[in-house]
């Protein structure tokens, strides 16, 4: 079970269009352990997993009790609007660690995914791992690695009042925290923002990835996304 499935996208709205392309650039791979089964030097192997994620240019790494490479910061003033530090922090992640917990890696690119899938297939970590993406993309990752898919799990899209959702902009945004700690009415902000050149497209992803705990925000979609609605491309 993930709670990334339903990252929006045009193919989960209820009118479905045949003509937009598989989604290319937005790739999750989970690994998590079970209680008292295969916990045994735990922190040594989440620890291996973001390492080995580190090796593959993911977009965002993250422990989902601490949190992903951009974090929030416990004693901040006015000042920090202008003085924040935004650089990611990847060996925070690493380091802070401390037991059960479930670990994330996201990547921009099939071939990064996959690099990494076959890293963890030789590191053997005797825990699960799951890959959250099309599902062409994550079959054709298992062939790649030489592993043997156990199941899958599908995502039925959007259903009910869905006229009552946000638009479409900010739900692609928003939906990349699966937990739903990304806040819609501040995504929509940002994008007013960034459309008025008072936020970069970075500035933006930066400060909305630091509510995802678990570490998926996918920033360089975000990225892309507030771009695009910056310059009014569709």
């Amino acid at each position: 079970m993930t709670n990334t499935l339903h990252r929006w996208s045009e193919h989960y709205a209820v009118e479905r269009r045949s003509d937009v392309p598989p989604v290319a650039d937005d790739y999750v791979v989970f690994a998590m352990a079970s209680r008292n089964l295969n916990d045994d030097a735990l922190v040594d192997k989440y620890r291996t997993f973001a390492r080995l994620a580190l090796r593959h240019d993911p977009v965002n790494v993250g422990d989902a009790t601490k949190g992903g490479i951009y974090r929030p910061q416990p004693r901040l003033n006015p000042l920090a609007h202008w003085r924040r530090d935004n650089r990611p922090d990847p060996e925070r992640v690493v380091n802070d660690v401390e037991g059960h917990t479930t670990m994330a890696a996201v990547f921009s690119t099939f071939e990064d995914m996959e690099a990494f899938v076959k890293d963890l297939r030789d590191a053997d970590l005797g825990v699960s791992i799951n890959i959250s993406a099309p599902m062409d993309a994550a079959r054709r990752c298992c062939q790649g690695a030489g592993i043997r898919r156990h199941s899958v799990e599908y995502s039925l899209g959007f259903q009910g009042r869905v006229e009552r959702l946000p638009d479409r902009a900010v739900l692609e945004i928003g939906t990349m925290c699966g937990h739903g700690m990304v806040s819609h009415s501040l995504v929509k902000k940002l994008l007013d923002w960034v459309k008025e050149g008072r936020r970069s497209p970075r500035e933006a992803t930066t400060y909305l990835a630091r509510f995802c705990i678990c570490g998926v925000f996918n920033s360089a979609r975000a990225e892309t996304l507030f771009d695009k609605a910056r310059t009014g491309t569709p």
